[in-house]
């Protein structure tokens, strides 16, 4: 559940980040009212902390991953 929550708020970073160098619009900050409305900064430090976590999902082998593996070695 973690890592579907931290995946969601990524992409929500990826494409507030996108509108950024696209459109030169940050949207979060146009929803909270700034950059530097508390609203805006808990979002952004939300954000960051899913992509750190989401780091660890590349070093991880999922269940699927692993219940194959042991399907191909029967």
């Amino acid at each position: 559940m973690i890592d579907k929550i931290a995946l969601i708020l990524a992409i929500i970073g990826g494409l507030n980040w996108g509108s950024i160098g696209i459109f030169k619009f940050d949207l979060v900050a146009w929803i909270c009212g700034g950059q530097g409305s508390l609203v805006a900064r808990i979002i952004y430090t939300l954000v960051g902390l899913a992509a750190i976590w989401c780091i660890s999902l590349l070093f991880r082998e999922t269940d699927a991953a692993i219940e194959d593996d042991t399907a191909m070695r029967r």
